[in-house]
């Protein structure tokens, strides 16, 4: 009998540790790889990963995601789509500035006009040019009036581009901010109550920003408990780092990752030779040094799964194994440039060993061609450039529009015309034709050299339970310790 009690209370102390361990207590640390987290207009141009996310916490859209990348109420408390799709009415929460002056709906039609305006620099609105206006019906309601339907309208509605945010500092939430007492980040704390409870539950994050490898180092330190805004270019920090198992997370992104021409003119401008270039990359080899699971090559500008579209056709040349087909490639090579003395290619790439590691797949895959490929020592002096964006929705006029005359540095112009009849048709199978057809002159002209999809990566404790990938790359701190489907 004393044997069997031993036998019992061993693995009863093993589990003790565990069991009885103390819970984290006070803020949850997040850090986003990038600079300090700041309150920005994205009306002035493109957001940093940190202001993103602090944007999309502090100031929120008329809608705005869940963990897993659902729309869900914003500063619209709820909202309705007309029959044709021409129309969305949204009525506006009662809420109170930070500054305790009502939000009215003329004040929220006046912001996200704002940015709208031609001399906007939002990134984002251009997917935003079939809104016709926006208006306030009354003081609660609010009217987006479009030119052709958008079913994608509220996923861009809830990026942090779209954040409502008055006198450049003022927000709805979810949550309140003020500097960290430490001078480092920003607090942001957020109340909530709900029927059944007789006190309010607080939640409180620690946003700051940070390099990627001292972003990396803190995490396994245990200093912060999420690192979001992961990248190719700072994978390999991660991977490398002894992290507890399962701590590595990806999001599903969908997007771009690719390689876009830089010059219009010139001996590399030619569509033959960028058909050549992309026929030569082993993608497969590639995406398995980047080891991102479910990753996988990608020869075609579109996706699977785009709104209304068929799947993308893969080009002919894929059936050929790319051992088989390089002595033509080779051969094409020598008749375009000469078998000696090829022009060196130049690329635009971030830092980072993510990067670098890119640029050794390029270096090896056209130097079998003859070429010799190396990093430009400025962006003036790039023939190519990396493309690493997400998709803000599932629209494939996103994907196409990308390319476009004003858009990119190398263009057709035939296309543009292709899009402004896509971009007012009222018949959406029209509209996904349109599409198709400027995808396929993208293709046809090689504007653009596929890769894979974007890789985006986080960094999870195991405090943090209410995380989710999702196809938009976006992380609301909401509900952080909360286990999923526990609430908001």
């Amino acid at each position: 009998m004393r044997r069997l009690l031993a036998l019992l209370v061993i693995p009863a102390l093993a589990l003790a540790p565990a069991a009885c361990r103390p819970s984290a207590k006070g803020a949850v640390k997040v850090v986003v790889i990038g600079g300090d987290p700041r309150l920005a207009d994205p009306a002035q141009g493109p957001l940093a990963a940190p202001t993103a996310v602090l944007l999309q916490n502090v100031a929120q859209g008329l809608v705005r995601f869940d963990a897993v990348g659902n729309i869900v109420p914003g500063l619209a408390e709820r909202w309705n789509v007309s029959d044709d799709g021409l129309s969305y009415i949204f009525r506006v929460a009662a809420a109170d500035w930070p500054d305790g002056r009502k939000v009215t709906a003329q004040q929220v039609a006046r912001l996200l006009k704002r940015q709208l305006a031609a001399r906007s620099k939002n990134p984002l609105k251009d997917p935003l040019g079939a809104v016709e206006d926006v208006v306030a019906m009354t003081d609660r309601v609010i009217e987006i009036r479009l030119i052709a339907p958008r079913p994608n309208l509220l996923p861009l509605l809830a990026q942090p581009e779209f954040a409502i945010l008055r006198d450049g500092r003022l927000g709805t939430g979810p949550f309140a901010a003020r500097p960290a007492s430490d001078g480092h980040g920003v607090r942001l704390t957020r109340e909530i109550t709900s029927g059944d409870e007789e006190s309010a539950r607080r939640e409180d994050v620690l946003l700051a920003g940070g390099k990627a490898d001292s972003a990396v180092a803190d995490f396994i330190a245990g200093k912060s408990a999420l690192v979001l805004g992961g990248t190719f270019a700072d994978l390999p920090l991660a991977q490398r780092a002894r992290a507890p198992r399962g701590s590595l997370q990806f999001d599903p992104a969908s997007g771009l990752f690719g390689l876009v021409p830089l010059k219009s003119g010139g001996g590399l401008d030619d569509p033959e030779l960028r058909h050549l270039l992309s026929q030569a990359i082993n993608r497969d080899r590639l995406v398995a040094a980047f080891a991102v699971p479910n990753l996988a090559p990608r020869v075609t500008l579109l996706e699977p799964g785009l709104d209304g579209m068929p799947a993308p056709v893969t080009p002919a040349w894929t059936g050929t194994p790319l051992g088989d087909r390089l002595p033509a490639l080779r051969a094409q090579a020598d008749r375009m440039f000469g078998a000696v003395n090829k022009p060196t290619i130049h690329l635009a790439l971030p830092e980072g060993p993510g990067a670098e590691l890119l640029l050794r797949a390029l270096v090896l895959d056209w130097g079998t061609l003859g070429f010799k490929v190396e990093r430009a020592a400025s962006p003036d002096s790039a023939d190519f450039a990396i493309v690493d964006e997400v998709a803000p929705s599932s629209s494939a006029a996103w994907f196409v529009r990308r390319f476009r005359c004003g858009a990119a540095p190398v263009c057709n112009s035939d296309m543009n015309e292709l899009l402004e009849s896509a971009r007012s048709t009222p018949i959406p199978a029209q509209r996904y034709a349109l599409l198709a057809q400027a995808a396929g002159m993208i293709e046809e002209r090689q504007l653009f050299i596929p890769i894979t999809a974007p890789i985006r990566w986080s960094l999870v404790s195991r405090r943090i339970q209410g995380f989710a990938g999702n196809r938009f790359a976006r992380h609301t701190l909401t509900g952080l310790e909360d286990k999923p489907g526990s609430g908001d």
